[in-house]
């Protein structure tokens, strides 16, 4: 990952966040929702960030054995089914917090990180399929038998 990527995800986060917050101070004194669908949000967002964090962990284990360098297939999880399912994971989360909201920023949050880990996980696809031959070619990239 490069310094570029480093600095810029985590500020796009903050700002994300800062406006999110922002956006619910302005919805104050509206109308609420016709259907709360606050619960199912939280159930969401708990799930994504769960499976989000334990994918990263398998992904972290091949490197902490010895000093390798070498990069290797993580194996475990869903990775034999799909290449990013730490990325399918943090996208369930983000669909949690506009159930949560409700807001259109929120939801077009949520669609804005799905179309850019989409990409990012096509792109480890062609990566893995380039550097390591005997990769399986219908494993697909974040969602089994679709993309």
């Amino acid at each position: 990952m490069g310094s570029d990527t480093v600095i810029l995800k985590p500020v796009g986060y903050l700002v994300s966040s800062a406006t999110m917050i922002y956006s619910q101070h302005l919805t104050k004194g509206s109308q609420e929702p016709p259907i709360d669908l606050k619960y199912p949000g939280i159930v969401l967002f708990v799930v994504g960030v769960s499976g989000n964090f334990y994918h990263h962990y398998l992904l972290s284990k091949p490197r902490a054995k010895g000093n390798d360098k070498e990069y290797r297939i993580p194996k475990g999880g869903l990775f034999g089914l799909v290449i990013c399912p730490h990325y399918l994971f943090e996208v369930l989360g983000f669909w949690g917090v506009p159930l949560i909201a409700q807001t259109l920023y929120t939801l077009s949050c949520a669609l804005g990180t799905t179309l850019y880990l989409m990409g990012r996980s096509y792109a480890t696809r062609r990566w893995y399929l380039s550097k390591f031959e005997d990769f399986p070619k219908g494993v697909k990239a974040m969602i089994r038998f679709i993309f």
